[in-house]
């Protein structure tokens, strides 16, 4: 019978949860599924991160390049985010050129790591108007179920926090580029930011972490990011429903609890991967 009225009336089935201030999946409003976190999960990359939101599964690995810096910034390097959603992850996903979901992914991935300051740039050059790194972040979403904006900013920050690039020079005498593998170093990550998405129901109640049910069924998604210092990164609200202030503010706080939480996950990983060594 519960599994008949959820096909033919979906928004009416999630209704009668939300009156009763919880979700169909067991959870209440604003709790988060289980977050799990895998890091050097690619061993050819750079640095690597799986990341596991209840059933959403994204990983990503970073490709160091050595190129020659922007004309606009000579003494910095960058980064180049990129998210794939493959028919693998989703039958909503088509094989061919990435979708409208998937440039929207990477362009607000690119956005995050500017209004952050997750790295500084100009540690990324190794000569100017040369030679700088570039860092190729490859973002894969292996099984979709809502909330990707979530799951690829973690994997990204543990990516970065786990990369480690070797030592780059440019010998006087050719004007050619040296690299030494023998000498690696990490990444210095200057902040931590952490995504929160939301999604509205009939204008009015708000839950965290959205299944992909849940998505489709909202009247508006919202995203925040939040860094270590609870400083706001970004708020990405694509259309939907207005919010009013007062339910804008409370996402912001939900938003730095989460923070902490994430910041906690990935420290205890990093943590157990020195030990293991």
């Amino acid at each position: 019978m519960a599994a008949g009225f959820k096909t033919a009336e979906p928004l009416e089935y999630h209704r009668s949860f939300l009156k009763e201030n919880c979700r169909p999946d067991g959870r209440e409003l604003g709790e988060f599924r289980p977050t799990t976190l895998n890091i050097s999960s690619i061993s050819t990359a750079d640095g690597s991160a799986l990341v596991k939101i209840g059933n959403t599964t994204v990983i990503c690995g970073i490709k160091a390049e050595l190129t020659m810096p922007p004309s606009d910034a000579p003494n910095k390097g960058y980064i180049v985010p990129n998210v794939d959603l493959p028919p693998l992850c989703s039958s909503r996903f088509r094989p061919g050129p990435p979708g409208e979901q998937a440039q929207s992914a990477s362009q607000f991935i690119a956005d995050v790591i500017e209004s952050s300051d997750l790295i500084n740039m100009e540690e990324l050059c190794i000569e100017k108007s040369k030679l700088c790194w570039v860092l190729y972040c490859d973002i894969m979403c292996l099984d979709y179920d809502g909330n990707l904006l979530d799951a690829c900013i973690i994997a990204l920050l543990a990516a970065l926090r786990n990369a480690q690039l070797p030592e780059a020079t440019i010998n006087k005498e050719t004007d050619l580029a040296e690299v030494d593998i023998q000498k690696k170093r990490h990444l210095n990550i200057n902040r931590h930011p952490v995504g929160s998405s939301f999604a509205v129901f009939d204008d009015s109640i708000i839950i965290v972490d959205p299944t992909v049910e849940e998505e489709s069924l909202s009247t508006a998604l919202l995203t925040v990011v939040t860094d270590e210092e609870d400083r706001l990164c970004a708020v990405h609200k694509p259309g939907g429903t207005s919010l009013s202030g007062e339910k804008l503010q409370h996402c912001i706080h939900r938003a730095i609890t989460r923070n902490k939480e994430i910041s906690k996950l990935v420290d205890k990983v990093f943590e157990s991967m020195k030990t293991a060594k």
